[in-house]
């Protein structure tokens, strides 16, 4: 075998062991809960066990988020085949909402001091689209009403209370904590967790973790699994481009402003046929705001005033009804951007002065479109045969006693009460069916 066949398996074979190397991943899970979160951290849990790493840490810092990419994040660390520790860091950070149903389905839930955890009621709860839900009182404020006050409450209520009790059943932690939680907003301390059976350990730093997990036994799948974390090396695992796109195109505004650069484009590229840029363009803005749209909770309903409003609007440039239409448009578009996405979680909502700053913008077209079509109407005539009224023309041409003139760029029969020649300037005066009455200029054409 040649040398260098040797020093490829040598160095193949160097680059294999490390890379199934046993090493504690540590995964980020920061900030409002969503498709980019999600796909980040499920794509690094399955990079973590193809690599071979002992021990995978959530860090763990979100105010909340999504129901849906919440509970994909769960079946991930649910199905994982290897321990997954949930780690509230650093000081400071909390684990709210949707981020308690994720520390409670890690094996080992950790916290670091100065972090909290909890309020975990659904956030719809509350909200201005349930009826009923005015009149109560936020849940974790004095005299709060535990119990849902509309059949779609307590549906919603019950759901996660039964999905985060389960949780806690699976993993052995308080149930009771767990249900106070999410009908009354319950917080608690990293000390006060710890204290009520809520969280495992605390630890003040990833590597302090890994000491206080080492010899601790965990169920995996349908094995037990021993810990021996304490000479494990971390690895941090980063964001790729892929989180990173997928972060900014799921980010409501972008989204947004992604299908109104598409329907706008298309509805130019549509006016004004064969310019190619606008076609091109706002198809592929609206193809990626349209995958934008499937991750996030939209409102179809809101989706449907937005392009009822764009409609209108169009129609009054078109078909103009003296305001009518546009603001009919306007008032749609408004209404429906409000209402497009269909939760009331912080992160998820549209800024009002991005609202507003659209709702101008097409304001302003339909009034310089308005514009256009009334200056059209007082301007002079440029079509029909009375525009030539008036004209100034040379003689081009004689046929015996007949003289030609051209005027827009066609021929035509001239009648004139003196003899005319080439050369001579003439006015038009009136037309008799194809002929034109002129009178001869004596001083040429003015």
């Amino acid at each position: 075998m040649s040398p260098w066949v040797c020093a490829v398996l040598l160095l193949c074979a160097v680059l294999g062991s490390a890379l199934v190397r046993a090493d504690a991943w540590i995964i980020d899970v920061e900030g409002a809960i969503g498709p980019a979160t999600a796909d980040h951290m499920i794509r690094g849990l399955e990079q973590a066990q193809d690599a071979g790493a002992e021990l995978v840490i959530l860090r763990i810092d979100t105010p909340g988020g999504l129901d849906s990419a919440m509970r994909e994040m769960i079946k991930s660390v649910l199905a994982a085949k290897v321990p997954v520790v949930g780690y509230v860091s650093p000081s400071g950070a909390r684990a709210a909402s949707a981020g308690t149903y994720l520390l409670y389905a890690t094996h080992i839930a950790v916290m670091a001091p100065g972090t909290n955890l909890g309020a975990a009621t659904p956030v719809q709860i509350g909200a201005p689209s349930l009826p009923g839900s005015a009149d109560k009182t936020p849940a974790g404020e004095e005299g709060a009403d535990s119990s849902p006050a509309t059949p779609m409450e307590r549906k919603i209520v019950n759901d996660a209370t039964a999905y985060i009790e389960s949780l806690a059943q699976l993993r052995g932690r308080n149930i009771e904590w767990a249900r106070k939680a999410v009908r009354e907003g319950a917080s608690l301390s990293a000390e006060d967790a710890l204290a009520d059976n809520v969280i495992d350990l605390i630890a003040e730093s990833a590597q302090q973790l890994l000491t206080l997990v080492d010899g601790r036994e965990v169920t995996v799948g349908a094995g037990t699994v021993r810990l021996d974390s304490a000479e494990l090396a971390l690895y941090q695992h980063p964001v790729d481009w892929r989180s990173e796109f997928l972060a900014v195109i799921t980010n409501p505004n972008i989204a947004y402003i992604l299908m109104l650069v598409g329907i706008y484009g298309l509805i130019i590229e549509f006016y004004n046929p064969g310019f190619g840029l606008p076609g091109v363009l706002g198809g592929l803005c609206l193809l990626v705001a349209l995958y934008a749209f499937q991750v996030l909770p939209i409102s179809y309903a809101g989706l449907g005033l937005i392009l009822l409003g764009i409609a209108l609007m169009t129609a009054e440039a078109f078909a103009p009804s003296f305001g009518v239409l546009g603001l009919g448009g306007v008032a749609a578009f408004v209404v429906g951007s409000i209402m497009l996405m269909d939760t009331d979680l912080p992160g998820y909502q549209i800024a009002m002065p991005m609202i507003a700053a659209f709702a101008l913008f097409s304001v302003a077209v339909l009034v310089f479109a308005m514009g256009m079509i009334i200056r059209a109407r007082r301007s002079a005539l440029v079509t029909g045969l009375d525009h030539l009224f008036g004209s100034q023309a040379t003689v081009e041409s004689t046929d015996s006693d007949v003289a030609w003139v051209r005027l827009d760029g066609e021929l035509w029969e001239t009648s004139c009460a003196h003899p005319l020649a080439v050369g001579d300037a003439v006015t038009v005066k009136s037309i008799d069916g194809l002929t034109l009455q002129v009178t001869r200029n004596e001083e040429g054409v003015e």
